[in-house]
């Protein structure tokens, strides 16, 4: 089982593509693609923490839909544009504010905001948020794991830290399970 992050994938949001200028002609090709992008990296029995702004603006039927579309045990850090649809949302084995868990050794704050400091900064713990789509600039021990920081698709711990040593956007394709359309 592996373990992925992802944030502000935005479903059904008409804003979406203005707003952070997404590569997707329509908001039905946006959706698909994230849909399709994140079936690419995630199995069936791996876990993904969406760190909120699942999705805004489908009925409760569509949100569900979506949900139950996406591979894996889903868990949902809520954002500000989660609604009463997204989280009541059959599919979702965990909804709450923050959590803190630890992954591969390193011990994990998940928000859908950034900090500027949590619990256990001093002792390496990294703050993993959304909310910012890529446009704050980053402090030490944080990463923005937002679709649109991230590739458009759930990443993996060690994606997220080589992230900041590339200084841009992660690239397509950097999974084993196939590469994927923006």
């Amino acid at each position: 089982m592996a373990i992925y992050f992802t944030s502000d994938t935005h479903f059904g949001d008409p804003r979406i593509l203005r707003l952070d200028r997404r590569p997707f002609p329509d908001l039905a090709a946006h959706d698909a693609a994230l849909i399709a992008n994140w079936n690419a990296v995630v199995a069936p029995e791996d876990e993904v923490w969406h760190l909120g702004d699942f999705a805004l603006g489908p009925s409760d039927a569509r949100v569900a839909e979506i949900l139950a579309s996406l591979a894996g045990t889903k868990h949902l850090i809520r954002g500000n544009n989660d609604g009463p649809g997204t989280l009541a949302a059959p599919g979702w084995a965990s909804v709450a504010h923050y959590a803190e868990i630890t992954v591969e050794a390193r011990r994990l704050v998940l928000c859908h905001y950034a900090f500027r400091t949590w619990n256990g900064i001093g002792r390496g713990a990294l703050n993993l948020h959304g909310h910012s789509h890529g446009q704050l600039k980053p402090i030490p021990k944080q990463y923005d794991v937002g679709v649109d920081a991230q590739g458009f698709a759930p990443v993996q711990l060690p994606a997220i830290l080589a992230s900041r040593r590339r200084g841009a956007k992660a690239p397509e394709g950097r999974n084993h399970r196939g590469s994927f359309a923006v």
